[in-house]
């Protein structure tokens, strides 16, 4: 695989650039990094409609980029022999069902893989209610089955993140944010990315904004449905500073894509490792796969954490291959990796747009642009 060429990333930099000149959202970064080398750092645009211009250090909200940060930190508590994916949730955490019942015998492979059963919450939609920890732990704790653990693959939306915090902080003693910054952020010099912001940090986080539907083609009411609305709790200052480690990732693309040149490369960057080989591979190996995951009515193929590539609506660009494997947040940002070519991307923007099918489209054109750059196509 060849490096890119000035004249490569000419072309790739003209696609970023009219991406925001036609609207699709006011400000983006774009990373690539190849055999564990950086070698795309753009950032263009505004942090809103009336911000200031966005950088490379310009931190955003991430939405389900996050879940691969929240894995990986309780992935490191698996290599730490800590726990085990085989072990059930109530191994570690009693209270979450009583002894003998269906939910008790949730695993945490099945957690992972969204395989558990429990895809929502009756918290889902209480924002105001999302900073309180305890809270939405009760909210698990009572949470009814919608499906037989291990059985059928749904997206647990928020859910994933909460199961997973709370099995970190009963194994480790420590919070999520504490232990993915511990065992993921800080190693790895991810010095523009947290779940969540402390309180010792600015709230300077780039403004989402929503978007009409500009695909004629397609039911505008398809999709993500009112973008304004599921955009706006995320734009709160309490929201920025809680715990949601399925959803409230605040960071860079240039910190994303480090961290899929850390995996791609097994787990190592730099002489830094955060995870083993053998736990790397569990983690980023085909786990659960389904023709509607239950949310966008799209197929998915999931990882312990991660999906995978191979799928139509795959964001990793129509050119990825199933190899491939890593995340999309709520229609506005993804990141992704491919182990054999070692190539690690993100684009981070702030943009929300319809996830099935403008976000996809709009993500996939800077991938497939990459990949031909790095092939040597012209």
């Amino acid at each position: 695989m060849s490096r890119l060429e000035p004249a490569d990333r000419d072309r790739i930099a003209a696609l970023f650039d009219r991406h925001l000149e036609v609207g699709l959202h006011h400000g983006a970064q774009l990373a690539v990094y190849v055999d564990g080398e950086q070698v795309l750092d753009l950032a263009g645009g505004t942090t809103g409609p009336d911000g200031r211009e966005t950088t490379p250090e310009t931190r955003h909200v991430l939405f389900s980029c996050t879940k691969p940060y929240a894995a990986a930190a309780l992935h490191a508590l698996v290599d730490d022999s800590a726990l085990a994916y085989d072990d059930r949730v109530v191994d570690h955490w009693p209270e979450f069902a009583d002894p003998g019942s269906e939910k008790a015998e949730i695993t945490v492979r099945q957690v992972l893989s969204h395989t558990a059963g429990l895809p929502e919450s009756a918290l889902d939609d209480r924002p105001d209610l999302w900073p309180e920890w305890g809270r939405v732990v009760e909210g698990l704790e009572d949470a009814d089955l919608v499906s037989t653990p291990g059985e059928e693959p749904a997206y647990h939306a928020l859910t994933f993140g909460w199961l997973v915090g709370e099995l970190v902080r009963r194994v480790s003693g420590a919070r999520i944010e504490t232990v993915a910054a511990d065992r993921v952020f800080d190693p790895l010099g991810m010095d523009d990315t947290g779940i969540g912001l402390r309180d010792h940090e600015p709230d300077d986080v780039a403004t989402l904004a929503a978007f009409d539907a500009f695909d004629r083609c397609r039911d505008p009411a398809e999709g993500l449905g009112d973008t304004a609305s599921v955009a706006a709790p995320f734009n709160t200052e309490a929201i920025h500073r809680a715990v949601i480690p399925a959803g409230n990732g605040i960071g860079t693309a240039r910190d994303m894509a480090r961290f899929y040149a850390c995996l791609a490369h097994g787990g190592e960057l730099e002489g830094t490792r955060i995870l083993s080989e053998s736990t790397v591979d569990a983690m980023t190996r085909l786990e659960a796969e389904t023709d509607d995951d239950g949310t966008l009515s799209r197929p998915r193929r999931y990882g312990l954490g991660v999906y995978k590539g191979g799928t139509p609506a795959s964001p990793f660009g129509s050119l990825a291959p199933e190899r491939a494997f890593g995340h999309a947040g709520l229609g506005s940002s993804v990141g992704w990796a491919d182990p054999e070519t070692e190539v690690a991307f993100s684009y981070v923007t702030n943009g929300v747009r319809d996830g099935s099918y403008e976000h996809v489209a709009r993500v996939n054109a800077l991938a497939d642009a990459v990949r031909l750059a790095l092939s040597g196509a012209t």
